[in-house]
Parts: structure tokens; sequence; C-alpha cells
């Protein structure tokens, strides 16, 4: 019997497909399991990455669909967002069609590798019916106060006329046209997400056992929650009448007010309220006016790597308990976004500030001594713990106590109060984009913004536009941003802002947790989520550890919180798959490293790029491609294929009646070998993840029954292996299991057989002093004499004309003499 991959899997795939075998069953009554894996982006071809991915969910979700569990796995595609507009500029065409033509080619490929999706649940993101919902869970959110519009900084190239994402500027300048980009002032709109940061922080707890620590962490850092203490800083007289007595003071916050008696300066954001007004009114020398908007033109996060960079002021504010006069920088270490843009620097007890203050000649101030005492010639930061000096009444005290010490005599003088703050932002959501959902929004001079009637939803996007990479085609359309107002019926303007696409990817979990048959009237049917969530196993990159998964669980709450669902938590277990490497580096056209799945399909069929995929390492490990290992996969699918036609018909009938005390030891040692791989199985697919060592499993299984020659043995065998093998090379075991067993084998749960596992006998080390010198074999309940007794006669020319002083049994493991 040959192994044909290319007519076994077109075989199977077509009879899946014909079967509807992979939809999950309506009945609510059935124990469930959610498998999803990160939809793609569907950028016209698959890559490995993605056979990876798909390939593990897909082996969760075949294992537990033979497990009679009702198994809900389906597919999407997460088709909106820039690379389809750069595609229609580079090829001239809409960015539509070149999306929709991707689906289907890929859509086709993953077919080719057999995944068991639900056909009936596929959607992309940029069907209109998608966007019809989230443009109404928008409208609630906006209503509920979970989402508004201000105006921010943001990326602008003046000569393409166009907001860019951070993505699109490389080295400060303009990804298109090369031009360096300014920081601008826009409105957008923006998702109140921090209002629960707390709630997102403290259900981290509830993820610890079944999400990887590096991902808990890299969230928990992101939020970034810290208790601290805000104060005002009161400018001086003279500061004051500088600014013409627009501000009279700021706030600054700080985790670490032990150290308020070294503040020897203050810092502000270049976008500080305060430094803006000096720019404007021109304050300050022209120099530094121009040096202030450079800084001005750098985003937070290409700050973050530059060089510390800072402008006196020339004014000052006053220390609120010593009274002494204390100079104000712009620096753009310091952000906008935290901590109200301000702070008190202390650099001889942070480095950031120990750095600057070196850079520009500010003095330090020591208020923490450790056992070495004050410090004369300080080389960098003394961030240890110690005692205050220099600090009035609180000199003498251990910093720990004394943080909480200062912090009261802020707040019962009313200088100040604690606080707690968080280094998430809100979420800016509006791009000024074509290829994205447009925000349901309406601007009429009467009425203000107000939201789109639900029954006017979807607002789609119009089809005529043409793609330049020069502004929003929606602003300069000459029909569709015209409407009338929802609320007074006035003439109005549509809002042309698109979404970001992360909210697509944040609730499309729940779209699939929703029965098609109720997708025209319903968004998210909260009965089938009440089922189906939350999801059971996903699967994807750690790349997206805080975005993608921060704004999923944020979305989750937010919905629950708006009555369409109960869960509060998108996914119960996660695996993060680790990268396919070829040469040492990650695969990329650039580096020429790229091996195409089609290639390989089509030469070795898709079982064998599944068990490779499976077997070359454990999943949250990084791959590395290797053709002679692919090669090895094929033959073995190919033998354990070839070698199924060792089962005789007369086995059929007799191979579940095996005595097992009447078989042979190399006949025991196959069944043990079958058996431990079905131990295996279960704790894999529960537990450990490990598929690697499962396939090894199955593959010293194959070899131990291939070492002996009994029918009933051999056929029992492929019983098990074929139905356990069947998440990982499932094309080949359909074809076995039709062909052998008509698929009985796939509707039970075949039960482990202790017998096999008990032992006829156990072999133990004997070691002379320690050192090892021979093996014995005993029966597994012999006494300790009768193990001394053998093991003395097999390690006589040892013993022999000696002493035997001790005499150690380990059970189980080992005997030791002790002679002289």
């Amino acid at each position: 019997m040959e192994y044909n991959s290319k007519n076994i899997e077109k075989k199977w795939q077509t009879t899946w497909s014909e079967t509807n075998a992979f939809e999950p069953s309506d009945d609510q009554t059935k124990e469930k399991k959610y498998i999803l894996s990160m939809f793609p982006y569907p950028s016209g071809r698959i890559h490995m990455g993605h056979v990876r991915n798909y390939c593990l969910g897909d082996a969760f979700a075949r294992f537990f669909r033979k497990s009679d569990f009702n198994v809900l796995h389906p597919i999407g595609w997460d088709s909106f967002g820039m690379p389809a507009e750069n595609a229609a500029i580079k090829h001239k065409l809409h960015p539509k069609k070149w999306t929709y033509e991707n689906i289907d080619y890929m859509r086709d490929e993953l077919k080719s590798l057999g995944l068991s999706f639900s056909e009936t649940r596929e959607f992309a993101t940029s069907d209109e019916l998608y966007t019809k919902w989230e443009q109404e869970f928008i409208i609630e959110m906006y209503k509920n106060d979970l989402l508004y519009r201000k105006s921010t900084t943001v990326n602008w190239c003046e000569p393409c006329h166009t907001v860019l994402a951070n993505e699109q500027v490389e080295e400060g300048c303009c990804w298109r046209c090369d031009t360096p980009v300014e920081q601008k002032e826009m409105p957008g709109y923006y998702v109140a997400i921090t209002k629960y940061a707390q709630e997102l922080l403290d259900d981290l707890d509830g993820l610890k056992e079944d999400w990887p620590s590096q991902v808990l962490t890299m969230q928990e850092n992101w939020i970034g929650r810290s208790e601290g203490l805000e104060f005002t800083l009161e400018l001086s007289k003279d500061s004051r009448f500088k600014l013409n007595k627009s501000f009279s003071n700021y706030s600054v916050f700080t985790t670490r007010p032990d150290t308020i008696y070294g503040v020897t300066y203050s810092a502000l954001a270049p976008e500080h309220p305060i430094v803006k007004f000096i720019v404007e009114h021109k304050l300050l020398p022209e120099n530094k006016i121009n040096a202030i908007k450079e800084m001005q033109k750098v985003s937070e996060r290409d700050r973050a790597t530059e060089d510390k960079k800072g402008v006196s002021l020339e004014i000052d504010v006053i220390h609120p308990l010593t009274g002494e006069t204390i100079p104000v920088w712009v620096a753009n270490f310091v952000l906008s976004s935290y901590g109200g843009g301000a702070v008190m620097a202390v650099p001889a007890h942070d480095q950031r500030d120990f750095e600057f203050a070196k850079q520009y000649n500010l003095p330090l101030k020591q208020v923490i001594v450790g056992s070495e005492g004050l410090i004369e010639k300080p080389t960098e930061a003394f961030t240890n713990e110690g005692e205050l000096i220099n600090s009035e009444s609180f000199t003498g005290l251990k910093n720990t106590k004394a943080k909480k010490a200062i912090l009261y005599h802020f707040e019962q003088n009313s200088l100040g109060s604690k606080k707690i703050n968080f280094k998430l932002r809100d979420w800016g959501v509006s791009r000024q984009r074509y290829w994205g959902a447009p925000l349901p929004f309406v601007h009429c001079d009467s009425c203000g913004l107000v939201p789109e009637k639900l029954e006017n939803l979807p607002i789609a996007l119009p089809s005529d536009v043409e793609i330049t990479g020069e502004g929003n085609p929606l602003d300069t359309h000459p029909t569709w941003k015209n409407c009338a107002c929802p609320k007074c019926g006035s003439q109005a303007r549509r809002e042309t802002d698109t979404l970001d696409t992360f909210v697509q990817s944040s609730w499309y979990f729940l779209r699939y947790a929703t029965n098609p048959k109720d997708w025209e009237t319903t968004g998210i049917s909260k009965k089938d989520s009440d089922y189906w969530m939350d999801v059971d196993q996903y699967i994807g990159g750690i790349e997206h550890a805080i975005l993608h998964l921060l704004y999923s669980r944020f979305f989750t709450k937010a919905l629950n919180k708006l009555g369409y669902t109960n869960s509060k938590e998108p996914f119960k277990k996660l695996l993060t798959q680790g990268m396919v490497l070829k040469d040492g580096a990650k695969m990329s056209k650039s580096k020429g490293n790229v091996v195409d799945p089609d290639l390989i399909i089509e030469k070795y069929g898709a079982d064998t790029a599944r068990l490779f995929m499976l077997f070359a390492a454990p999943p949250t490990k990084e791959l590395e491609w290797n053709d002679s290992a692919v090669d090895g996969s094929y033959r073995f699918i190919k033998k354990f294929f070839e070698r199924s036609a060792n089962v005789t018909k007369e086995s059929l009938e007799t191979f579940k009646n095996i005595n097992h005390k009447s078989l042979s030891k190399e006949e025991k040692t196959a069944r043990k070998k079958v058996y431990e791989a079905l131990q295996k199985s279960n704790e894999v697919f529960n537990k450990t993840y490990t598929f690697n060592t499962l396939i090894a499993s199955s593959m010293e299984a194959l070899n131990a029954l291939s070492a002996q020659k009994n029918e009933d043995v051999w056929t029992e065998g492929y019983y098990i292996l074929s139905n356990i093998l069947e998440p990982i090379i499932p094309h080949t075991c359909w074809e076995i299991s039709q062909n052998l067993f008509e698929k009985e084998n796939f509707n039970n749960t075949i039960e482990i057989k202790e017998e096999v596992f008990e032992l006829d006998s156990i072999i133990l080390a004997v070691t002379i002093n320690g050192k090892k010198r021979c093996e014995i074999e005993v029966e597994p309940n012999a006494s300790k004499e009768d193990i001394l007794s053998i093991a003395k006669e097999a390690s006589l020319k040892w013993i022999e004309d000696k002493t035997i002083i001790k005499e150690i049994v380990v059970p189980n493991k080992l005997v030791n003499l002790v002679i002289k």
C-alpha cells in the first residue's frame, strides 16, 4: 500500500468540506471547547509562521472534537489597514479588490493544510455587516463616556498632507516622501481604557495559571501602576509676571517623596502648557525657542531613544517645604502623557535626573546616605536605601519610613495628596485613512458632535475613490461626507476619520461565538456568548502581548458593561508560539530565507508540513527550519501509512481481547510504548503543549511494534496511534482509520489499560563503593535478600576475596555494596 499524499489529502479535504465535518453543533447542552488562533492579515500569501500557528490550533480542535466536545474553531480575516492602501498606490488597485482577492487565495492555501475550520463562521473585518455592529458598539461607548473626542499631538507630513502612524515615521521622516515629520495638534477620538486600568491589572491574577508569565509581566508594566505624592509648585513672583500672570503654579507627581529635600531643578515636557505659552509669546531668545520647537517635533516614542536635551525656561518655582527657588527647564525625557508632564528633579538620587544635571551643570544635593556616608564627588545617582540627611525634621529617618511621613505631612498641611498614577494612556482610535471602518459620527453646526442613528448603520465606505497617499480620500470625496444631522436634520458633515484596526481585532472572538444564522440581526448574541466564551485556548505570537491582548481584554470588559456579554476576560489559556527561523534569522524576503509553504505541500504533502512544525521544537520556542528534518518527517509518515497494511482481517476481530500475561517480552514492550504515547497525548493537549514529545513517543511506539510479530498487538497499536496522531497528521490517519476501523477509533475516548504498565522484571544498577559495575534483572516484588544474592553473584569478580562491610538496596533503582 503506497503512500500518495496528494490523492489522500485531496480526498479527505473534499469529504470534510462536503459533509460540514467541522461545524460546531447548535446543541448547547454539550460540553464545549472554543479553540482560536489569531486571525491573519490578508497580505497575499501565507508564511511559515501562519502554518505553525494554525497547525497548533488545529491540533487542539481535532483532539477535543474526537473527545466528544462541541468544538468551535473559526477563522477570519483582519482585513482593514494601511498595507492595502500602500498596495493600492503601488499596483493601482482598489484596496477592497486587493484585499478580497488575497483572501480568496489565502483561504485556498489554508484549506490545503487540512485545517478543521468552521466554514460558516468565516468573515472579514472589512465586511459591511461586521462594520455595522462595530459602529453600534462605538456609539454605545460614546453614550457611556467610554469614547470621547479631543485634540492631541500627531505625526504630520505636510507634503503628503496626512497624519502618519508611528510605523510610517522612519528616522523622523515620512516613509513615502522623506520629509521631516512635524508634531501637530489635531482632534481625534479616544477610548477611555484608563477607566479600566485597575481592573485590567487586578484581573491578571486570574490568568497566572494559564498565561505565560512574560505576557503578564509585560501587561503589568504597560499598565504601570504607581503610588506617590502629587503637589503643586508655585511660580516665583518674577516668573508669574514673566508669564503675564497666565500661570501661578503647576502640578508634579513623584513616587519618591523621601527625596523631596534633594530637588535642585524642575523639568517640563515640551508640550506642557507653560512651555507652549513661552514659545507662542516668544518669551525666550530665538535660539532657545527654536531648540524647543525641534523637541516638539519629535514623538514621545522617539525621544525615549534620544540623548537627553534641555533648555532653561528662565523661570523659577518655590520649593514647597524649604521656600528655596528652583530653576525650571524643559527636557525631552519628560512625558506630557504621564504625571501632568512635569517632574521634580532629584539628580543625587535619580539616574536620569543625574545625567541631565551633569550635562547642564545643575547642582546635586544628597539627602539619603548609606553606610558609606556622604559622597563628595558622585559618578552616578545614589539609589539604594538609607537614612535621610539635610531634610529638616525628617533627618535621621529611614527613607522607607520617610516616604509615608513626608506624604502625611503634605496631606496634613494641605500641600499635596496621595495619588495613584498609571502609565497606561487612553487609546487613540481615529486614523486619517480610507481603508478602515468609518467612525459613525456627524458634525453639525447647531448640535455639535452627533452619533449616527443605529437604523442608518452601517456607514459604508464609498467605492469611487482614488488612493494617492496624499491626504484622506474621504475628506476630498465630492459627496460622501455631506449628510443630514441625525438630531436636527440640518445639513451636516460626516466624520471622515476611520477606526484603528486594533478595534476590529478586539472583539472578533465574540462575533465568532454568535451563531451565523443571527448575524444579520445581532452583533453579539449574549446567549451564545454565555455558552462559548471564554475562548478555551488562544494561540498567537508574543509580539501581540500588549496591544492586541490588552485591547481585547478591555473591549470584553467594556462590552460586558454595555450588556452585550457576561464574559469579563476573553481568553482562558494562552499559548504564544515561537517564530520560524531559517539560517538563524526570522524568515523574510529581504534576507532571502523564505520557505514557501505551497512548495512544501506540493513536494511532501500537508501532513509532512504539519508534523515537522509540531515536531521540530516545543511550540513556545523558536523553530529552526531544517530541510533534512522535513524529509525525515515525510519518511516517518510514509512508513506509518504503508505498514498499516500489516493489519490482518483476522486481527480486526480479535485485537480487543489480548491476554497481556501470555505475551512475550517484545510484545509487552510494544503495548507499553503504545499506551505511553496515549498517556502522553492526554498530558500534552491538556497541560504541557509539548507536541514534539508526543510525536517522539509515537515514533518509539511504531519502532516497538515493528520489533514484534503479534498481529493483535500490531492492530491495537494502529487503532491507538492513528487516533492520537490524527490531530497532527489528519489526512493520513483518516485514511488508515477508514480503511481499517471504519473510523470507530475516532468516536471513542480510548481508555488506558493499566495492565500494560505492570512489569515482569526491573533492572537495578549494582555499584561497588559507589562505582557502577553491572546491572541485574529481578522480579518487581523480589525480597531484599534475593536482590542482594543476585547482585553478589553478578558482581563476583569485583568482590571476590573482599570483605563486604555494608549492603544498601535502593528500591527500584540500585544495589550498593561497600567493600574493603
